[in-house]
């Protein structure tokens, strides 16, 4: 390349001399090109400092030119200038033709590769093919990390004849602006490649646990005994923020214990383990999550039970006033959830504090018992803690949260960090085995990830890695686990190899929806560059519409997908 350009520049150089007069050219003549000093030269427009080619050894001696006229001279080309301009010429051709060459094979752009996808050979594309499309991956047309394309996709379909159809320049403005993601979720590289199949058995586990008919509503508290026994919703939200809902997704309940685990992630965030757990104990109870009991270090036995979640709800923000608190906490669910859907019932509040004596006893004892930081105001943090038990969500919104854990911390529809890795990696450990109550246990043993549920009927469920899942119904088995939520859980167990100590290498009766075809291996993928990922696609470029994996590479920054059928590794 560089020897092309300098080419070039020597031409232009020679042709502008060429058509020049020189007045006191006299006795001088045209040297070839080695025989040329040059002052500075621009080679890819970068400037360099003065440099000499250097002549040959035995430097010819210098042919005089005759004068055309006394008063004004012209230089005359010599038989080397003739011969130089000869070869410069040839030097064009050849440039051209390797010009023409690598353009024939230049690597094609991530945003032609995409439109000849979802094209399917058609000049033309329909916003809602494309939408189609994009929705059997899993993203939606809402995720925030879209929010550029969509933008664009609507302005630019306001200025089309029909209002739907794009050409192919069209649809790479729409695109290019997430390129990269969009590429990835086209090429089925998000941690659950066969998006499609592996929703369909989500919705046949729904369908299972929406039979059971036992279990009662909470009633202890008097607004949660008006939820209808009928309600039954499930949402995920995958790593890369792929979402499914099926059921009453969009129906705001109330956190209740399943805010327990964030709000220990928040204050392990903000003061660290060490201090968190010089007031909080790590261990089961194996009581019931609303004894007045503490450990033998008269500390409240985990952050789990209502105990240790009093504890910690006075350890956030410890020098601010009650509302101040509120909602700082407040913030940091909704950034966990993407800014979807956080509110706060009133209503629910109320109703938890008129009937919280236990809850009043519970505080009186962590007084006596000196196990507030000092300086608290026991009875401001109770008020706090119903609050936050009082807190608002939807399915959907929640699902985020629990992917957030899942994450590590990283809101997968945001890409912000919202929790430090440590805060994360605490409260997934006491969520596995204290998180379902006195049915801790068992559930780690048969389900085996971390979970938390609540009396409103919900369940935080995360697959570390993988996704976070909240499943909903308010009917709740004696233990205060919600029933359609524990057969869903131990279901979804039963048909993939979620189960922490599931092999991942041997296995034969379960599916793992992490790899093509729930069988075949694959890769994670991370963030890739636009040049790595345009090159990893322009080599599968003629089988791009292939979908079967037979081989996977991995570099040192990142993991690929490969995705390409009948090729030989």
């Amino acid at each position: 390349m560089l020897h092309f350009r300098f080419s070039t520049l020597l031409k232009e150089l020679t042709e502008a001399t060429l058509k020049r007069p020189l007045p006191a050219c006299r006795q001088r003549s045209w040297l070839p090109a080695r025989h040329c000093r040059f002052g500075a030269a621009s080679v890819g427009g970068r400037a360099e400092s003065p440099r000499l080619l250097h002549a040959a050894p035995h430097r010819p001696p210098l042919r005089a030119a005759p004068f055309a006229t006394p008063f004004r001279s012209y230089c005359v080309k010599t038989d080397g200038a003739v011969e130089l301009e000869e070869q410069l010429k040839k030097d064009d051709k050849a440039s051209e033709a390797a010009s023409e060459k690598r353009n024939a094979g230049i690597l094609p752009s991530l945003e032609d590769l995409l439109f000849y996808t979802v094209a399917e050979g058609q000049e033309t594309i329909t916003a809602h093919k494309f939408l189609s499309a994009l929705k059997t991956t899993g993203l939606r047309t809402g995720d925030p990390r879209l929010k550029e394309c969509m933008d664009t996709l609507k302005e630019t379909l306001q200025n089309t004849p029909d209002g739907m159809t794009l050409d192919r320049q069209q649809f790479k403005k729409c695109v290019q602006s997430n390129i990269v993601l969009l590429t990835q979720a086209f090429r089925k590289k998000f941690v659950i490649p066969d998006f499609q199949s592996f929703t369909s058995h989500i919705d046949e586990l729904y369908e299972n646990a929406k039979n059971l008919l036992e279990g009662q509503v909470a009633d202890y508290i008097p607004q949660l005994a008006k939820f209808s026994p009928d309600l039954w919703a499930v949402s995920l939200c995958t790593v890369d923020g792929q979402r499914h809902t099926v059921g009453d997704t969009k129906v705001p309940f109330c956190l209740q214990s399943c805010v327990k685990p964030l709000k220990y992630a928040v204050a392990v965030h903000d003061h660290g383990t060490e201090y968190v757990h010089s007031f909080i104990g790590k261990e089961p109870s194996g009581l019931r999550f609303n004894k007045l009991f503490l450990n033998d270090d008269d500390k409240p036995h985990n952050p789990m039970v209502n105990a240790g979640a009093i504890v910690c709800t006075s350890l956030i923000e410890q020098s601010t006033s009650t509302a101040e608190k509120f909602d700082y906490i407040m913030n940091y669910l909704k950034d966990m959830a993407g800014n979807e859907y956080v509110g706060f019932s009133n209503a629910t509040f109320q109703s938890e504090r008129e009937s919280g004596d236990r809850n009043f006893a519970i505080g009186y004892y962590l007084k006596e018992k000196k196990c507030f930081p000092e300086g608290t105001d026991m009875t401001s943090v109770l008020d706090l803690y119903f609050q936050l038990c009082s807190i608002e969500v939807t399915c959907e919104s929640a699902s985020v949260m629990a992917a957030t854990l899942a994450n590590g911390g990283i809101c997968p529809i945001t890409g912000e960090r919202v929790l430090s890795p440590e805060a994360v990696r605490n409260t997934l450990s006491l969520m596995h085995s204290c998180g379902m109550y006195d049915f801790s246990g068992q559930f780690a043993f048969h389900v085996g990830l971390p979970a938390k549920s609540g009396v409103s009927g919900g369940i935080l469920l995360v697959v570390p890695n993988v996704m976070g899942i909240m499943c909903w119904s308010p009917p709740l088995d004696k233990l205060g686990n919600s029933v359609r939520g524990i057969q869903f859980c131990t279901d979804l167990v039963e048909l993939f190899n979620f189960h922490n100590y599931d092999n991942l290498r041997h296995f034969a009766k379960k599916y793992d929806p992490r790899r093509e075809g729930g069988e075949q291996r694959q890769l994670c993928i991370g963030p890739m560059d636009y040049e790595s990922l345009q090159q990893e696609l322009a080599l599968s470029a003629p089988l791009w519409k292939k979908i079967s994996p037979t081989e996977s590479h991995q570099d040192s920054s990142t993991t690929v997908v490969y995705r390409m059928d009948n090729v030989s590794e």
